[in-house]
Parts: structure tokens; sequence; C-alpha cells
């Protein structure tokens, strides 16, 4: 089958560069037919200064409207900021493009199910870039859960901390009412909600970490309440340590589950202890290292899916419902919508 073309709209998300990247690696399976540059018409808050140029180089820059009215053009890849990616995939979704859309989807719920809607009813290829998805521990999470290795979950425990950011990324958070929670706690709801499924209740906690003005949300914290387990999600951008420091604890009543840091991208595994009280699946009872190679970056196979799905090869890993309610559960867990909005 001819390659697909594809183009990216947008420079400014923070995972635009590693979408770029991606992209570039797959020159067998996408004709990338070029970029464009959201700094020429994006209005709403956008991250630290970064390089903009180097990811891009070799690559057409089009306008919007050239990229929407590119011939032939298949499918889009969307980087934009935060709080237009749903704008401009509707736009997207209304040319029948497949795509690939980063998060989080917006402060609108309502206007975010329109655009999965409305994929839906053409049955267009959506993937949501959550960078969890591509990792190979993450996964042996999910099936672990899933096929009851560790009994009944009873605590889920994680973190997406950091100390990376400046002066300028801390005023960016603060232009979020969600903040850090918005913004990178949604990777974790994500993983929860594909293993554990639809919480009972979800209280948010959102604190200004030590030194921060009140208006910045950078010491995060979602509680998600099940009949007999409790989810713990955290996010502050002042843990000493970086992403190396990233942390999960699961447990259930037949073993637990712990590995950090979550992901790396130094050729070494993700070295994830597992303990079994009693046998499961094809592991003895005892406590057991498992290594996990991580792929060379996080966008890659996602986008591999992406090409399969648009070729018909394969249905999305996630429904369009999985995917509202992970949104509907950040926006709770962002203290933007009403936790009461989970129970009607």
């Amino acid at each position: 089958m001819e390659k697909i073309k594809i183009v990216q709209i947008g420079v400014t998300h923070e995972h635009a560069d590693g979408k770029m990247y991606a992209l570039k690696k797959l020159p067998d399976v996408f004709d990338l037919v070029g970029y464009v540059d959201d700094r020429e018409f994006s209005t709403t808050p956008r991250t630290y200064s970064r390089d903009y140029v180097t990811p891009y180089e070799g690559v057409p820059q089009l306008s919007l409207e050239e990229a929407l009215n590119y011939p032939g053009l298949q499918a889009t890849v969307v980087e934009v900021p935060n709080n237009e990616l749903v704008p401009i995939a509707l736009r997207c979704m209304e040319r029948n493009l497949a795509m690939h859309m980063d998060k989080p989807a917006g402060e609108d719920l309502d206007l975010y199910k329109e655009l999965l809607d409305g994929c839906a009813a053409r049955n267009l290829p959506f993937q949501m870039g959550f960078m969890f998805r591509g990792n190979p521990a993450f996964q042996f999470c999910i099936s672990a859960i899933r096929q009851k290795w560790l009994g009944e979950i009873f605590q889920l425990e994680a973190d997406m901390n950091h100390s990376y950011g400046n002066d300028d990324y801390h005023e960016y958070v603060g232009k979020f009412p969600g903040g850090l929670m918005y913004i990178l706690g949604c990777h974790l709801i994500d993983f929860v909600i594909s293993a554990l499924g639809c919480p009972e209740n979800v209280i948010p906690i959102l604190k200004s970490a030590p030194g921060m003005p009140n208006h910045i949300k950078n010491n995060c914290t979602a509680i998600l309440e099940y009949p007999n387990a409790v989810a713990i999600l955290k996010s502050c951008s002042r843990e000493i340590g970086c992403t190396a420091q990233r942390r999960m604890k699961i447990a259930g009543t037949n073993g637990s589950i712990s590995f950090s840091p979550l992901e790396r991208f130094d050729g070494q595994p993700v070295e994830l202890t597992l303990q079994l009280r009693e046998a499961a699946g094809n592991l003895p009872a005892g406590k057991h290292l498992l290594c996990f190679p991580m792929p060379e970056d996080r966008y890659t196979e996602q986008l591999r899916e992406l090409a399969a799905m648009i070729k018909g090869e394969c249905k999305s890993s996630y429904t369009y419902q999985h995917d509202y309610l992970v949104h509907h559960i950040t926006l709770i867990s962002s203290g933007i919508n009403d936790p009461n909005t989970l129970r009607r």
C-alpha cells in the first residue's frame, strides 16, 4: 500500500518535537508532506522557550489552510497548545482526516465529545497521545491487573513528579486552573482507567508548592475511589531527581508491583519488581525482577498503530468511550468539572 500522506499541525505543544522525530523515523510508512507553525495563529497558553527549528529541518512548512487542503492528505498529528487541540482537531475531523491528537483534550468536555462523536460517526481513526500507551511495563501492569494476577487491587500509587522548568514554565502552569494535574496527571489517569475502569468518586487536591504563588498549582494530587480500592496520583514540579524518580506501586490481595523510573531511554530496561503470594500466570509464588526493554522513543509504535488503523489492518487499542471517560476524570481531577458529574 502507498505511504500515508500526513502533516503535523503545531510545533509548540510540549510533545511536538517528539512526534516530529518519530514521524521522521517512519519514512517507509508515512509521506510527511509538511508541518504548520502554530505560532502564526495560536493565542492560548503555550510552553516556555524551546528550539522550534531543528526538529523540523528538511520538512516543508505550510500554512494551516494549505495543510488542511493538501491534495490526498490522509492524516494529521495535532500538536498545538493544549486548549487549542480540540478546535483544530474538529477542523481535521470535518475533512475526514485520521488523526493523532496530543493531550489534554481541552477544558470543555462537551466540545471534546463533539469531536469523538464526529470521529465515531465517520469511522475515523483517532488516537490520543498519552505517552505510557507504548510503555511495555505499563502494558504488563494493565494485563496483570485485568487477569487478576495480583488478586483484588486495593491500592495504586503513581506520580509524574519532576524538577525541570524555570520561572517561565511555572507561569505557564499557572495559566491552567488544573495546573500539573491537567497537564501531566492525565497520562496516569489514562493508565488507571485502562486498568481499573471508572471510579466511584474523584477527589482533586490542587496545591502550590512552597515558594510558589497561589495561582500556580504545581503540587497536585487526585484520589480516585473504587469500591475496595484507592488510586492516588500525584504531579509536582519540585521533586529533586527529575523524571528519573517517578514511581509506581500497585498492591492487591495476591501480590504487588513496584518500579521506578517509569521509563528510560538510555538503552537500559525498566526493571519491575513483582511479588506474588501464590503462583499466577506462568510465574511461581515469590519475588521476581522483570525487565522491560524500552522502545527507542515514546511515540513510534503509536504512530505505527495509527498507520495500521488507517489501512484497516487493526482497530484502535482504545475506544472513543475510553478516551471520553479519561478526559472526564482528568477534568474532575483538575478541579475544572464537578465530581458530581461523574454520577449523572
